[in-house]
């Protein structure tokens, strides 16, 4: 599994507690309990049993897509393949219209520096290692970490053709968390949908409790009543990938307090014929003809 980039374990991107967890528990259909026999953790228990291997796939369905990324800032869109390696991306629109000629020229010459480069494009891409590693602690943790109770009424998500389990999620008072990366899962709670048949998930919805601190609070905190929110959709052929997400949070970073709004969407998915390397991805995006302004 190619990881969405959220900079894990950047401090701030709470999405990487919850949805990155999440997603990687979604990607690959399981047995799925009887909702009148089991309880509310053997669903959780069930999906997360069978995707840790999830995380070390290589690439071998890989997408292309589009993701628009609106911050403070910015309102970007790139067009994103995955690779073998990582992901790798060009730039396509800004605030909704086309780049001009000199903001594709400069992406011409970032990406034929990466590929001129091979050394600094994996010293570019070792976040994807951490953030493997992150989202398979948390994955081994969350069913521990939490206590899961079905939703009340079970409300089903609209647009979505198979029924849904729905659980809401609450820290676990009697978790003792085994390292300070799992220590952010006392802080947060939340409600999740999952497609009964396949086991992925749809929806996950998380709210900060209480603060969480990194590294005792000298690294930096993030306060609570921030919320975060992550939708997955069917990317074609079975394979599934993250379709939204968002983050509404008040962070701090050593010592500047800020808030950290941003949003993902991802669109236009395109399942492609065969597994690439970062290179072969690159070209590919070079030779893609791009309308400018």
């Amino acid at each position: 599994m190619i990881l969405p980039k959220f900079g894990v374990p950047r401090l701030g991107l709470l999405v990487a507690v919850v949805t990155v967890a999440f997603c990687v528990l979604a990607q690959s259909p399981a047995q799925a309990p009887d909702l009148g026999s089991s309880t509310p953790l053997s669903w959780a228990e069930a999906a997360a049993n069978n995707e840790l291997h999830i995380i070390d796939d290589d690439g071998s369905f890989p997408l292309r897509y589009r993701m628009r990324r609106v911050d403070a800032k910015n309102d970007i869109t790139r067009d994103v393949i995955e690779s073998r390696q990582g992901t790798v991306a060009r730039l396509v629109q800004r605030n909704g219209q086309p780049i001009t000629a000199a903001e594709d020229a400069a992406e011409h010459e970032r990406l034929q520096a990466q590929l001129n480069s091979p050394s600094d494009f994996a010293k570019h891409h070792k976040r994807d290692n951490a953030a493997r590693n992150y989202s398979m602690e948390l994955v081994r943790q969350i069913s521990h970490a939490m206590i899961f109770t079905y939703t009340p009424g079970q409300p089903q998500r609209p647009n979505f053709a198979g029924p849904q389990v729905v659980l809401d999620f609450t820290p676990d008072p009697h978790y003792k968390p085994p390292s300070l990366i799992d220590d952010t899962l006392t802080g947060i709670e939340g409600r999740v949908w999952i497609d009964r048949k396949s086991l992925r998930v749809i929806r996950v919805e998380g709210h900060v409790l209480h603060p969480i601190d990194y590294g005792w609070g000298v690294l930096g905190r993030i306060y609570p009543g921030g919320h975060v929110e992550f939708e997955q959709a069917n990317a074609g052929g079975d394979r599934w990938a993250y379709a939204h997400v968002r983050e509404d949070l008040t962070i701090r970073m050593i010592i500047k307090t800020m808030q950290e709004r941003q949003s993902m969407d991802a669109a236009d998915f395109q399942l492609l014929p065969a597994p690439v390397d970062y290179q072969e991805a690159i070209r590919i995006l070079l030779a893609t003809p791009l309308q400018l302004r």
